[in-house]
């Protein structure tokens, strides 16, 4: 199938076609409700991305892929501001003296430091395969279905005898070295941890609120680090003014996105969001097997 009727020319820095304020909307919705779901918010932008026209893997899009994710990232910050208060008073007091490092609140940030390491090595080391290779839509539909049944398997013996008191730094290493595996579009970055912490025997709230806390300094690193690199390319591709525009609705769709998926997850199993992906997944191959969309 021919790419010019599919995808757009990337803009010139004199041209006014940049992307539509509605594709805008639309993608910045699709984050918010998406980042802390267990279903992958890259893989639905990069689905949604390649149906509107965009290459998929092109600097400037790949760029505001990880820029809107602040906007879910600050619904966060806001939305547990005061565990977030908490739990640095706790830190800065145990930094400052030892007494304090007993506190329960201080290895709780200690061991989120730690398991947020991981991904940032690894996003650096392969950023771009990640942001090439990666990003087709052949890998998210494949990623989508087969990481469906880790989740599987970890909902069906997931123990939840532990709580987030009983948090410690082995269990956010390892929870923070299997998040890595969340750069491949379509395995889910809160699928990741949430089946990796419930296999640790941690409960759905702790694992799904743990997951919360990790967001913080992978996706606000990611987005940062995006808007400082690709700044010429996200102004002569997509543009600022959209970019701004999906940040924006991501953080107000995002905030009711978490109050309600933790409200979900005390009462549910991970059932609906496994049938989702798979689901999703199979659509996904067959609409690129049969040309409907492109790869890339």
């Amino acid at each position: 199938m021919p790419d010019a009727p599919l995808h757009r020319r990337r803009p010139g820095p004199d041209d006014d076609a940049l992307m539509d304020l509605w594709h805008a909307i639309v993608l910045g919705a699709v984050e918010g409700v998406t980042e802390f779901l267990p279903i992958s918010s890259t893989g639905h932008l990069t689905i949604l991305e390649s149906a509107f026209g965009y290459r998929v893997d092109d600097p400037d899009i790949t760029a505001f892929t990880a820029i809107i994710q602040v906007g879910a990232v600050l619904a966060t910050l806001l939305y547990l501001r005061a565990d977030i208060k908490r739990i640095l008073a706790a830190f800065f007091r145990g930094v400052a003296r030892s007494e304090h490092r007993r506190d329960l609140d201080f290895k709780f940030a200690i061991a989120v430091l730690l398991g947020s390491i991981p991904i940032g090595i690894v996003g650096l080391l392969f950023k771009d395969e990640i942001e090439t290779t990666l990003r087709s839509l052949w890998f998210v539909g494949s990623a989508l279905i087969l990481w469906s049944f880790v989740m599987l398997f970890a909902d069906m013996n997931a123990k939840q005898d532990r709580h987030e008191r009983d948090v410690t730094w082995k269990d956010t290493l390892i929870i923070g070295v299997t998040q890595c595996l969340a750069l491949i579009p379509g395995v889910s970055r809160s699928g990741a941890t949430m089946s990796a912490g419930l296999l640790r025997g941690l409960d759905r709230v702790t694992v799904t609120r743990l997951s919360f806390f990790l967001s913080i300094p992978a996706l606000s690193a990611a987005g940062v680090l995006q808007a400082v690199t690709e700044f010429d390319n996200i102004s002569n591709g997509v543009g600022w003014g959209p970019t701004l525009v999906a940040t924006a609705v991501s953080f107000v769709v995002a905030w009711f996105a978490v109050s309600w998926l933790l409200r979900y997850i005390a009462r549910h199993s991970y059932a609906i969001f496994i049938v989702y992906r798979v689901a999703l997944g199979a659509l996904i191959l067959l609409l690129v097997s049969t040309g409907v969309l492109s790869a890339t």
